[in-house]
Order: structure tokens, then sequence, then C-alpha cells
């Protein structure tokens, strides 16, 4: 079990560093289903753990100059903000509710990353340049609002918010995002350390590997096309917000008490149309 759990830890490493995002959706399900910890503790563990990793992989996009360190570092604060407001909020609506409009919200992300971008006489930011603070403050405080409302999905909306909205190219939007990553899943652990305690040695463990995979990842987005990273970043998020919207859908299906009633309504009118018919044919 530890050699599958390293094995998958290393998965989250690489598709933060090559997408910039899936460390918190990866993560919870790798320590909740394959290390068998509670939902509270995965969460927290998942933040130390995406927090680092992060950070890590932060070394070989600044190294090839694919950061704005002044985006990031405003979009991570601002987003933060949001996320404490998104966070309130949530506490008044239902989480099978929340998750299936965050699914909704990954295949409307993702539609729009798999369109072909239109062709205009404007030419793109400069990987050195820096949008306007108006605009990264009403991003990151979007964002930062909704990812405080699900609690998670930080890099899902992150980088499409820097690539779309904010016109970076791709991988540059891959690189800024994992700072904004990082800055808010270290402030997400500062809340969860009072009521959670972490299996440290599980947490370091799949930490370490982690690393490993960003290090790996963040040398592979450099030498990946942008269309191709454009694409597989759209088609992941497609894959991952299909699975959280069956999971919810048939959750809240069948767990509420007028899909039991259907059923039986449904049984009952077969059984009575049966009757109805061997009593005509007979």
């Amino acid at each position: 079990m530890t050699v599958l759990i390293v094995a998958a830890s290393l998965l989250v490493g690489v598709s933060l560093g090559v997408l910039g995002g899936g460390g918190s959706i990866l993560t919870v399900p790798i320590l909740v289903y394959l290390a068998g910890q509670d939902t509270k503790e995965a969460i927290a563990t998942s933040l130390f753990v995406v927090g680092v990793t992060s950070l890590a992989a932060l070394v070989p996009h600044a190294r090839a100059r694919r950061i704005r360190w002044r985006t990031g570092l405003l979009f991570g604060a601002f987003s933060m903000a949001g996320a404490y407001g998104g966070g309130r909020l949530a506490e008044y609506v239902p989480g099978t509710a929340l998750l299936v409009a965050f699914a909704l919200m990954m295949l409307a992300t993702a539609v729009a990353m798999l369109r072909r971008p239109r062709h205009t006489g404007r030419q793109a930011r400069p990987a050195h340049g820096e949008l306007p603070l108006k605009h990264i403050a009403a991003e990151g405080l979007v964002v930062g609002a909704v990812t405080g409302l699900v609690g998670s999905g930080g890099g899902f909306l992150v980088v499409p918010a820097l690539a779309l909205l904010g016109g970076l190219p791709m991988g540059v939007a891959v690189g800024t995002s994992l700072l904004v990553i990082a800055m808010k899943s270290f402030a997400g652990l500062a809340g969860h350390l009072a009521g959670v305690a972490i299996d440290w040695r599980l947490a370091l463990t799949v930490t370490a590997a982690a690393v490993l995979g960003s290090l790996v990842g963040g040398r592979l987005a450099g030498r990946i096309p942008q269309d191709a990273l454009r694409t597989a970043f759209g088609w992941f998020v497609v894959v991952m917000g299909v699975f959280v919207l069956v999971q919810q859908i048939d959750t809240a299906v069948w767990s509420h008490p007028v899909t039991w009633a259907g059923l039986a309504a449904v049984l009952a009118a077969a059984l009575v149309a049966r009757r109805w018919r061997a009593s005509g044919t007979g």
C-alpha cells in the first residue's frame, strides 16, 4: 500500500508541475482511500503537501522565467481574502449543491480552455509584463471566493483566470498559479491545525514523492507546446469535472426520499400494467 501511495503522490507532483493544478483534488482521495485517513485529516494534510509541492514546483518555472511575481503575489493575497468570505458563506449552502456547481464550473472552464483561440490583431502580453491591479483584484477575489466555497480547485480556477481573463501565456499562467496555490494552501493549513492532528510521517512521505514529481513536471512543462498544454489541461478538467458531477448527482439522487418513492411508483405501475395485460389476454 505504501508503494501505491508513493506512486500516486508522484502523479500529484507531476500534475502540479505540468498543469499548475490538480493537487488537492488528487491528494485528498489518495489520503482517504489509500492511506485510510478521515476527511478532515486528509484535507489538512493535503494542504501541507500541496503547499510545499507548489513551492518546489516553482523552482524550474522561476529559472525559466515563467512566473510573474507581482501578479502572483497580489492575486494570491486577494484570493486569500476572497476565500475567507467564500468559506463563511459556505456554511449556509448545502455541500452537494456546492460540489455540483463546482463540477459544472469546471466543465465550463474546460470548454473555454479547449476552444481554439481566435486570432486577432491584439498581441499577447510579453512574459515579463504585469496585469493591471484592478484585474488582479477582481479575478483574485472571485476565484478565491469560489475556491473558499468549494474548499478546493485552486489550480483549476487560477490557471484559466490567468490564461483566459488575464491574457498570460499558458506556461506563465501555470508557473504563476503555483505561487498562488502555495499561499492559499498555507493559509488554509493554519486554519486547520488548531483542530486537526496531522500524521507528519505520512505527510512528509507523500510530500517528498510529490516534490520529486513536481520537479519532473516542471521540466516537462517547458518542453510541451502551449497548445498541447492547454488541451491537456482542458481534458484533465473535463475528466475531473465529470467524475465530481457524477458522484454528487449519484449521492443526491439515491439518498433522496423522492427517488425511492418514484422508484416504488414505477415498480407498482409496472406490476399493475403486467397484471392488466395478463387479464386482458387471459
